[in-house]
C-alpha cells in the first residue's frame, strides 16, 4: 500500500498489499513542555470551516476528483463519506471499463481494496476473541496445525499478528498472480513461514503472511472456510451483497468488476488473484464499504445487526502498540492516521492495479473511503489519496490556530543524532530480495537550517520535504501534518519513521557491513575496473594486430590474462542479468512465471561466476607479482582482485549467492 525509493518502490508498491510510503498524514506534535518553546506557529487556522453536509461534500468532491483523476491519468475512482450512521456521499468518477465506456457506479461497481481486506480479517478474528475461542496473547501455534518456531525464546502471539510485529521478513512469491485459479492461502502458509528476522513484539514490519495466518486461525477456530465465514458473519449481517473474497469472482458479481489499468495506458491488467487472500483478496462496492465503516464507527452495529459487541469494537480500535513516544500508534489491525488533534484509525491497500484508503474519524463519527483503478501517471494515485484525506480533514475539521509550536531547543543536536543510513524493517534478508536494501537504503542528512533531510521523502513538487523541529527528536512536515520521530540510544538515533508508516514500517540504522554509504561507491568503482578490463581486451588485440606487435605472454601467463577478461565480462553480465530479472518481476508481480524459471539458474551462475571470478583474479595477481611484471600490470591485477572481491562480498552479504526458490 504505499511507496519507496525508485527500485525498492517496485517491491513495496508492487507488493500490492503493502502500505504506501509517501506523504502520509499524521497527528500534530504534542505541545512541548520546555519553557524555551517558541510561539511561532507551524500552522494557522483558516476561515470558519464549512459544515460537513451532503450538499457541501458533494460539491467539494465534484470539484476535486474529476480534475485529480484526469490529471493523474486514472480511469476511474469511487469515494464514500459516512457520518452519524448514514451515507453522506457516495460518488463514482470516470470509467470502470474504458473500452466499453462503463462508468463507475458506487452502488454496483466492484473495486479491489487490497490490504483494506485485512480489516475484515481482523474483525473476524476479534469475533473469535469475543467468543472465547482465541486469546490475543496466546502463541499462534495453539490454533494452527503446523509450527511457527519461537525466536529468542519468544513465541509469535495473535496480537503480534494484529500489530505487524511477529518478526517475519518480506515474502513476495505468489502473493499476486493472474490466475486462472488462485493458489489457496493455506498452501502458501504451509509452504513455509518467512524467516524470522526480529524477535516478536520488537519491530513493526508489515506482514501479509501474518495477516493470512490470522485468517487461517479464524478458519480453524470457527470450523468454517474463510470465505464462507466472512459471508455468513460479516457480509450477510451488514447487507454487503456486492462483496466477496472468492477468486475467481462468483458469476453474479463478475460482470460488475471494474477493470484495473496499467499506468499511463487504457490497458486492462486483468483480474488479480491475491493468493494471500485474508491479506488482500476483497472485491467490494463503495456502498458496501460504507456499511462496514458505519458498523465500526457505531461500535460494531449496523441497522440493528451487531457484528461486534461494543466493548470488543472499542478494544479493536484502541491503541495496542506505540513504536515511538510521539506520533501514531497501532491499534488492533487498524493503524492510526491522527490529524488536527483528532484520533483517526485507518488502513490503506494496493494491488498492482487498485489503490485505496479508508479512514475513520472516531471523534467525529465520520469515515471516508477512496479507491482508484490505476496507479496513474508517475504513481499519481498515492499523492491523490493522501491529499484527499488531508484536504478533507483540513476543510471540515481544521487544526486550531497555533496548535503546533516550533521548538528551538536542540534543533541541530537532535538532527545530528538522526544523520546516517537506514534500512526499512519491511524487507527480505535471507534471499535475493535482500539486494533491494542495498539499492533502496534511506539517507538522512542535514539541510541548510540544521533540520533533517530524508532522501526518499519528497513533497508533491518532487523536492525534499522540509521538517520543522517541534519537540525532542520530533519534527513536523512544514507543509503538512506528518511527524518524523526517532528512538535514540548511545547518543544516536537507532530507528526512525514518519507519517502513517510509523506503526507498521520503520527505518533502522543500517549496520556498517551492509551500508550503501561505502558499498555503492566501491561497487561503482569495481564495475568500472571490470568494464575497462573487458573493453580493453578486444581493443588491445586490434591494436597489436594492426602494428604486428608481440603480446609477450604465453602458456600459463596467457591463460591467466584471458581468464580475467572472460571473468570480467561474466561478472558484469551476471549483475546485469540479476537487475533485469528483478525489474521484470517487480514490474509485473502478478506474472512471476518467467522470473521463477530464471531464479535458480541465476543463483547457480552466481556461485560459479562470482566465486570463480574472484579465484581467477587472485590467480592473475599471483602470476603478475610472482613473475615480476611491470608496476602497471601488478597494479591492475590488484585492482581486479579488489573489484571481483567487492562483487563477491555483495553477493554473499545480500544473498545473490544462495540456492532457494523461496522469496
Amino acid at each position: 500500500m504505499k511507496k519507496f525509493a525508485p527500485l525498492v518502490a517496485g517491491v513495496l508498491a508492487a507488493l500490492g498489499l503493502s502500505v504506501a510510503i509517501a506523504q502520509p498524514t499524521l497527528v500534530p506534535a504534542p505541545a512541548a513542555k520546555s519553557a524555551e518553546v517558541a510561539t511561532a506557529p507551524v500552522t494557522t487556522a483558516t476561515a470558519a470551516a464549512p459544515q460537513l453536509t451532503a450538499t457541501d461534500v458533494d460539491a467539494w468532491l465534484d470539484g476535486f476528483m474529476p480534475y485529480a483523476i484526469a490529471r493523474g491519468d486514472i480511469p476511474g475512482a469511487v469515494v464514500v463519506v459516512v457520518k452519524d450512521g448514514q451515507v453522506l456521499a457516495e460518488k463514482g468518477y470516470g470509467y470502470a471499463n474504458v473500452a466499453k465506456k462503463i462508468k463507475v457506479d458506487p452502488k454496483t461497481t466492484l473495486f479491489r481494496p487490497g490490504s483494506i481486506s485485512k480489516l475484515f480479517t481482523w474483525t473476524a478474528l476479534m469475533q473469535q476473541v469475543e467468543q472465547g475461542k482465541v486469546d490475543l496473547n496466546a502463541d499462534v501455534n495453539r490454533y494452527i496445525d503446523f509450527k511457527i518456531p519461537p525466536r529468542e525464546g519468544k513465541p509469535v502471539t495473535v496480537l503480534n499478528l494484529m500489530t505487524h510485529t511477529p518478526g517475519f521478513e518480506e515474502a513476495v512469491k505468489d502473493l499476486i498472480t493472474l490466475g486462472p485459479k488462485e493458489v489457496p492461502f493455506e498452501t502458501l502458509l504451509k509452504r513455509g513461514a518467512p524467516a524470522r528476522i526480529y524477535a516478536p513484539g520488537t519491530t513493526p514490519a508489515y506482514s501479509n503472511y501474518g495477516a493470512s495466518l490470522a485468517g487461517y486461525i479464524v478458519q480453524r477456530t470457527s470450523g468454517e472456510p474463510f470465505d464462507a465465514y466472512l459471508e455468513r458473519h460479516i457480509f450477510g449481517p451488514l447487507g454487503m451483497a456486492h462483496s466477496t473474497f472468492r477468486q475467481p469472482l462468483p458469476a453474479n458479481l463478475a460482470p460488475l468488476m471494474s477493470e484495473g489499468y496499467v499506468p499511463g495506458k487504457d490497458e486492462p491488467k486483468g483480474f488479480e488473484f491475491v493468493n494471500a487472500s485474508p491479506a488482500g483478496a476483497l472485491s467490494a462496492t463503495g456502498d458496501d464499504m460504507a456499511r462496514f465503516m458505519i458498523a465500526h464507527l457505531q461500535n460494531g452495529q449496523f441497522n440493528g445487526q451487531q457484528i461486534l459487541k461494543p466493548e470488543t469494537a472499542q478494544l479493536m480500535h484502541a491503541r495496542a502498540n506505540s513504536p515511538f513516544a510521539a506520533g501514531d500508534g497501532m491499534a488492533h489491525g487498524f493503524y492510526e492516521t491522527n490529524i488536527n488533534g483528532m484520533r483517526v484509525i485507518a488502513h490503506g491497500g494496493d494491488t498492482e492495479a487498485f489503490h485505496s484508503d479508508l479512514h475513520l474519524f472516531l471523534d467525529k463519527n465520520v469515515g471516508i473511503y477512496v479507491s482508484l483503478n490505476s496507479a496513474g501517471k508517475e504513481g499519481a494515485a498515492q499523492p491523490l489519496r493522501d491529499t484527499l484525506f488531508a484536504d478533507f480533514a483540513d476543510r471540515y475539521f481544521p487544526e486550531p490556530a497555533n496548535a503546533v509550536k516550533v521548538d528551538p531547543a536542540n534543533v541541530r543536536a537532535d538532527a545530528e543524532k538522526l544523520v546516517g543510513t537506514y534500512s526499512t524493517t519491511r524487507a527480505g534478508r535471507t534471499n535475493f530480495l535482500s539486494a533491494l536494501d542495498l539499492l533502496g537504503q534511506t539517507k538522512v542528512t542535514l539541510d541548510k537550517d540544521g533540520n533533517p533531510e530524508i532522501t526518499d521523502a519528497k513533497n508533491l513538487g518532487g523536492q525534499p520535504r522540509k521538517w520543522i523541529h517541534v519537540g525532542p527528536m520530533t519534527w513536523r512536515d512544514s507543509e503538512g501534518h506528518d511527524l518524523l520521530t526517532a528512538n535514540v540510544a548511545g547518543g544516536k538515533a537507532t530507528r526512525f519513521s514518519f507519517g502513517e508508516l510509523a506503526p507498521i514500517i520503520d527505518f533502522d540504522r543500517t549496520p556498517t557491513y551492509r551500508s550503501s554509504a561505502w558499498i555503492l561507491p566501491l561497487l561503482y568503482f569495481s564495475l568500472a575496473i571490470l568494464l575497462i578490463t573487458a573493453l580493453l581486451w578486444p581493443t588491445r588485440a586490434l591494436v597489436r594486430r594492426k602494428y604486428k606487435a608481440e603480446f609477450g605472454l604465453e602458456k600459463r601467463e596467457l591463460w591467466a590474462y584471458r581468464s580475467t577478461r572472460i571473468a570480467s565480462i561474466a561478472i558484469v553480465a551476471l549483475l546485469v542479468g540479476w537487475l533485469v530479472a528483478a525489474q521484470t518481476m517487480l514490474g509485473d508481480l502478478a506474472n512471476q512465471a518467467s522470473f521463477n524459471t530464471l531464479l535458480l539458474p541465476l543463483e547457480l551462475l552466481s556461485i560459479i561466476i562470482f566465486i570463480g571470478g574472484f579465484a581467477v583474479m587472485l590467480w592473475y595477481a599471483y602470476t603478475a607479482w610472482r613473475n615480476g611484471w611491470r608496476w602497471p600490470g601488478k597494479l591492475w591485477s590488484t585492482l581486479l582482485v579488489i573489484a571481483a572481491g567487492m562483487v563477491l562480498y555483495i553477493a554473499l552479504v545480500f544473498k545473490l549467492i544462495s540456492l532457494t526458490t523461496s522469496y
